[in-house]
């Protein structure tokens, strides 16, 4: 009886055992999804200032229009590889679609910034100056909510890949999250912006 107990006890003890440690593996995955969401928000506020900074220079730049186009075009392939990686935050091929796109846009925001130098009037302009002011202090945000995001997933990947979270991991199907990585040391630039 005393050894039946005993027994008991122990399965139990696992249970519970096994119960932290899958309660640890979902409390890690909603972090660094509540990481991502504030990515999610900075980059949403970033995209959004986009079509008001072309407007504002569409005014100066009329000739410039293969530049102010291929901007919108990268935005919105940006915004479309935001809602992928959206829908499944921590998996590598849309960390990497994400991270891809938005260099682009970066790419494109920095020719319209070096074009901007040309047009004096365009580099006085209230609304510009103000705009601009936006992007920058939106790009520093996003880097840290980009560093916030890759610091949850690696402390989820850490617990997920330690002994014995890997067996429940394992068990329960916890696949391993991937950061979001800026490709080159180019796009790791963010777009200069002085007016």
């Amino acid at each position: 009886m005393v050894a039946g107990l005993i027994f008991l006890g122990l399965l139990a003890l696992g249970f519970f055992w096994g119960v932290s440690i899958y309660n640890g593996l979902i409390r890690g995955r909603r972090g660094f999804q509540n990481a991502f969401a504030q990515i999610d928000v900075q980059l949403t506020r970033r995209y959004d200032l986009i079509p008001n900074l072309v407007e504002t220079a569409k005014g100066y730049m009329a000739h410039e229009r293969d530049t102010l186009e291929a901007v919108i075009k990268a935005r919105n392939a940006a915004v479309s590889g935001l809602k992928s990686a959206y829908g499944s935050p921590g998996d590598a091929a849309a960390m990497q679609g994400l991270a891809a796109s938005d260099g682009q846009l970066s790419g494109a925001l920095g020719r319209l910034f070096a074009l901007s130098e040309s047009y004096p009037d365009l580099k006085a302009n209230q609304n510009m100056m103000q705009l601009s002011e936006e992007l920058t202090s939106t790009e520093n945000k996003v880097a840290f909510a980009r560093q916030a995001f890759n610091d949850s997933v690696m402390s989820y990947n850490i617990r997920r890949d330690s002994f014995p979270n890997n067996i429940i991991a394992g068990f329960f199907s916890f696949k391993e999250a991937a950061q979001l990585e800026i490709e080159d040391k180019a796009k790791r630039d963010a777009p200069k912006v002085t007016f």
